[in-house]
């Protein structure tokens, strides 16, 4: 299954930093699906009413209200939420009528909350970038190369595409220090004027590579992290997309390509055929290409 191209790094924990409940709170709203966030919704609503029906079924003075009903106090406070006010129950009392105020200013402020948060959520690009489920090495025209997919998974396409690729290893400092290195891979070509459902990328491993010279037991001895990034623009909402994934060394294939996903038709037309979006191949390495060792 193709990688979805935002992911959180579930392998760092945190500590120390200051919290931001509501922006956080506010962060991770939108990062919900539709149907998750008109779920929650629906039942912040519905719980605001119940703790408003409760106020009104306390303090009573609602007349049409049958006494000690609450479902005639949860239906009241719906009207008075929704601004509906069939006439059929309203309050009498000072003490509903306050409650009744409260109430309209909790359900304006909600109504606007809700309705900037889904505004907010419908103005997101609507581009949804992929990352094949596995990277790749194997020898390209002779040279050993690391290979991965990415492809724009709606019928849109995203235009100016550009991809940056880095390493992250383990290292150890002469002061015995351990340290994380970042380091740039140059790709055989890092911009496309046209992402559509699939692009192959590729980094040729040549001396100068921080690739060069490893092996699949020198990557997992160094926690060789892969960490990809895809920017550019959706053509329909001309908003910006962006994308991000992470390859372990577990999840780097030695001696293997990408299946291909295109094909020509008899009718001449090219098809392209996404259920190999994740596939790959066992390769031979060819009679002067061998796999480079430290």
């Amino acid at each position: 299954m193709a990688r979805r191209g935002r992911f959180v790094n579930d392998d760092v924990v945190v500590v120390g930093a200051r919290a931001h409940p509501l922006r956080d709170a506010y962060h991770g709203v939108l990062r919900l699906g539709w149907g998750s966030l008109l779920a929650g919704i629906a039942a912040s609503v519905l719980a605001l009413n119940v703790v408003f029906a409760l106020l009104y079924l306390a303090c009573g003075g609602v007349s049409g209200a049958a006494t000690g009903s609450f479902k005639d106090a949860f239906f009241f406070s719906v009207q008075t939420m929704g601004t509906i006010g069939y006439g059929a129950m309203y309050p009498v009392t000072a003490m509903a009528n306050t409650v009744m105020t409260i109430e309209s200013v909790v359900g304006l402020i909600a109504t606007a909350l809700v309705t900037g948060i889904v505004f907010a959520r419908f103005s997101q690009s609507t581009g949804q970038l992929v990352f094949s489920d596995k990277a790749v090495i194997s020898p390209m025209d002779g040279v050993p190369t690391l290979s991965f997919r990415v492809g724009n998974d709606r019928a849109s396409t995203v235009f100016e595409a550009r991809v940056r690729a880095s390493i992250i290893v383990t290292d150890k400092t002469s002061e015995g220090i351990t340290f994380y290195r970042l380091r740039d891979l140059l790709l055989s070509r890092d911009n496309t004027m046209a992402l559509a459902r699939s692009w192959t990328v590729m980094h040729p491993i040549r001396e100068g590579s921080p690739l060069h010279g490893a092996t699949p037991e020198s990557c997992a001895l160094d926690e060789l992290e892969l960490v990809v990034t895809v920017v550019g623009t959706d053509d329909t909402s001309l908003q910006p997309v962006h994308g991000r994934a992470r390859y372990l060394s577990t999840d780097i294939v030695w001696g293997a390509r990408l299946a291909d996903v295109l094909s020509e038709l008899p009718s001449g037309k090219i098809q392209l055929d996404v259920g190999n979006f994740d596939v790959i191949v066992p390769t031979e390495p060819t009679p002067n290409f061998a796999y480079p060792k430290k």
